[in-house]
C-alpha cells in the first residue's frame, strides 16, 4: 500500500511539471528563445541549399571547374549595401554568384544567389572566369564568420562540388579562414 501512494505522488507531480511546463512553452508562441551562438530553429528555416542553387539558365559542369570564396570585407550588408559600396548603381552587377549573410542584412546563414548565377555568367575573378564566386558577409578580421555561416558554405560548397564534379581540392578559402 505505501508503494502505492508514492507511485500516485510521482505521477501527480510529473503531470503537474509537464502541465506547467506546456503552458509556458504555449505562452511563448513563436518567440523561440533567443539563439545561442547556433540555432537550429532558424537554420531549418532557411531555404534549402538545392534551391539557392538552382538557377533560371541551363547550367553545365563545363562552367565551372573552381569555387572561390571570400570576405565582403563589411561587417555587415546586402547585395544593395555591397554593390553601393563598390561603385555599383545595380546590385545585379556585383562581382559573385552568392552572397551568405551574418544576421545583418539578410538572415543568419542566408544563401542569397546573384543575377550572375541565375544567368549562369561568369564573374572576374584572378585568372579564373570558370569559379563560382561566394561572399562571406564579414570582414574576416573583427567581424569572422558566424556558426551558421560556417555550417551553411560548408553546405552549399559540398552541393556545388557534387552538382559541378568540383574537386575539393579546387576550393579557395579566404587566408584568414578559421
Amino acid at each position: 500500500m505505501p508503494n502505492q501512494v508514492r507511485v500516485a505522488k510521482v505521477l501527480a507531480t510529473l503531470l503537474a511539471s509537464m502541465t506547467t511546463g506546456a503552458i509556458i512553452l504555449m505562452a511563448m508562441g513563436h518567440n523561440p528563445p533567443s539563439a545561442g551562438p547556433f540555432s537550429l530553429w532558424t537554420y531549418y528555416n532557411l531555404d534549402p541549399v538545392n534551391k539557392a542553387i538552382s538557377s533560371r539558365a541551363d547550367q553545365s559542369t563545363e562552367n565551372w571547374n573552381s569555387i572561390e570564396i571570400y570576405y565582403s570585407g563589411t561587417q555587415t550588408g546586402n547585395l544593395e549595401q555591397l554593390a553601393s559600396l563598390t561603385g555599383l548603381a545595380n546590385p545585379n552587377d556585383i562581382n559573385c554568384h552568392f552572397c551568405l549573410y551574418n544576421g545583418l542584412g539578410g538572415s543568419d546563414g542566408q544563401i542569397q544567389p546573384t543575377e550572375k548565377w541565375q544567368k549562369q555568367s561568369p564573374a572576374t575573378s584572378i585568372g579564373n572566369n570558370k569559379a563560382i564566386r561566394i561572399c562571406i558577409i564579414a570582414d574576416g578580421k573583427t567581424k569572422h564568420p558566424t556558426d551558421c555561416q560556417l555550417k551553411r558554405i560548408q553546405v552549399l560548397v559540398d552541393a556545388l562540388c557534387k552538382k559541378f564534379n568540383i574537386q575539393f581540392s579546387s576550393i579557395d578559402y579566404p587566408s584568414q579562414w578559421r
